[in-house]
């Protein structure tokens, strides 16, 4: 009778049942779209249905909602737009950071603003793209991020770098010149916004409305004669403008 016991010299381990074992496959990345319009979310799952290593596991029409479902199924990828009813995606980044944390954002638009730009890296975001792109760059962008890497457009990267060595060109420029004086609330809702808060939280923490805040950081801006908050900041901190009492 034949000898069906394994392990004797020259033997191989035995195969499971089911045919010869295999790698096991990638899990896939996993995808939330958010956008406000239903026929682009559709575009976009269709696309997405293509790629094998990724699968749209939900959809949302608003950065509320975004939230809602970001804690509810911890995606890989929330591939959101910026500008949306009831709330935007700026502002929903750093909640959905806060229930996914595991979560990396990709923001898909067509507003090409500066400002736009660095809020949204400000609020969490790993990538920043317009819609201008071609479907399969988004299926690449998707896979980039998952990997750790950041994606910009490149015009939004080009604008970026542009406007980074104009800030520093400014303010090398400002140097000599006596740092202009600046109110103790001023200087109060400059430090609020270095630590990265909106003007609504600024409101909240200094017990003022949110136009006040506004206004006074509109005031700072000419005082210092900059263009963005993010300028303030670091014009502020050259300066050493925050310990200025």
């Amino acid at each position: 009778m034949p000898d069906f016991a394994y392990g004797g010299p020259g033997e191989q381990d035995p195969v499971p049942y089911g045919g010869p074992a295999g790698p096991t496959p990638a899990e896939p990345i996993r995808v939330l779209v958010v956008d406000d319009h239903a026929l682009f979310r559709r575009g976009l799952e269709i696309v997405l249905a293509q790629e094998e290593d990724i699968q749209v596991i939900g959809e949302a029409g608003d950065g509320a909602e975004a939230v809602e479902k970001a804690a509810d199924l911890l995606p890989d990828i929330v591939l959101m737009d910026v500008r949306m009813p009831r709330r935007g995606g700026i502002e929903a980044c750093t909640s959905i950071k806060e229930v996914a944390p595991s979560a990396k954002i990709i923001m898909l638009t067509i507003s090409d603003e500066e400002a736009d730009l660095y809020e949204a890296i400000k609020a969490g975001a790993t990538g920043y793209l317009l819609k201008e792109i071609s479907t399969d760059e988004v299926a690449t962008a998707i896979r980039a991020v998952a990997d750790g890497q950041s994606q910009i457009s490149p015009s939004m990267a080009s604008k970026l770098l542009t406007e980074f060595k104009s800030m520093i060109q400014r303010t090398d420029e400002r140097r000599l010149l006596p740092a202009p004086k600046l109110t103790d609330r001023e200087l109060e809702v400059l430090k609020l916004v270095a630590t990265g808060l909106n003007n609504r939280d600024i409101a909240k923490e200094l017990f003022i409305s949110e136009n006040t805040v506004k206004n006074h950081v509109r005031n700072i801006l000419e005082k210092l004669q900059l263009h963005s908050r993010m300028e303030a900041v670091v014009y502020a901190m050259r300066e050493k403008i925050l310990e200025i009492r």
